[in-house]
């Protein structure tokens, strides 16, 4: 009977936190932003940019670049929101050996690219509450990146008398890490707009084809916001 009536008692609390947020008023949200990976004196001491900057010069702010995405916010109280989001961006940086060149002069290179889609699945503290028409917030969650790393062009073999190859190497993978934001919005009672910051840190694992064995994709995210809120 005990049984019964606590089963039934959350099954009600369910239905009551269910038809509360579908009551509530809730945000599609878009983002357009810019990405900037950590610098290389921030990255993981195995991470693969950090140790090709040891023989290969490039520039590490070529991969800094536009970030698009969306997500959806509801409340789960007052002053305490949920978030589920997704975001794409993918740079490229060209890159040369510091000491070598090819027997006819020209310089030995090399495209590096990084693509990432971060799910991020977040909580929010609204202090002035989610009907106030300024909402600042701050939060933090849980981001699963997808990504992919390549690198294309022309590589030493330094183990076969420095032969020089043409080749593509691609490593891709999901990987976990945490998620904090901060942010301002402006809101009416059909749409918003705002501004916000983003950092999220994880590490993928690589294989033997590349210079280390993991590669850092944590990084800052500034965002400019604008919702439907319905």
């Amino acid at each position: 009977m005990l049984k019964n009536v606590m089963a039934r008692g959350v099954m009600c609390a369910a239905l009551l936190m269910c038809a509360t947020i579908a009551n509530a008023q809730q945000t599609l949200n878009f983002t357009l932003g810019y990405f900037t990976p950590l610098a290389l004196d921030a990255r993981d001491h195995d991470d693969v940019l950090l140790e090709n900057s040891t023989f290969l010069l490039f520039d590490p702010d070529d991969f800094n670049g536009a970030s698009v995405g969306g997500e959806w916010l509801f409340p789960l109280a007052r002053v305490i929101e949920g978030g589920i989001g997704v975001s794409y961006m993918s740079q490229d940086a060209h890159s040369v050996y510091f000491d070598f060149v090819d027997p006819d002069g020209t310089e030995i290179d090399q495209e590096l690219t990084l693509r990432m889609v971060p799910i991020a699945f977040t909580v929010r503290l609204v202090p002035t509450g989610q009907r106030s028409p300024v909402q600042p917030y701050i939060g933090g969650g849980l981001g699963i990146i997808n990504w992919r790393y390549a690198e294309s062009g022309e590589f030493i073999d330094f183990g076969a008398g420095n032969e020089i190859f043409r080749d593509t190497f691609v490593k891709s993978g999901s990987n976990v890490g945490p998620v904090f934001l901060g942010g301002i919005r402006f809101a009416g009672s059909t749409a918003s707009a705002g501004f916000e910051i983003k950092y999220q840190k994880a590490t993928g694992d690589l294989d033997a084809n590349f210079a280390a064995p993991k590669i850092d994709l944590g990084g800052w995210t500034y965002n400019f916001t604008a919702g439907i809120r319905f």
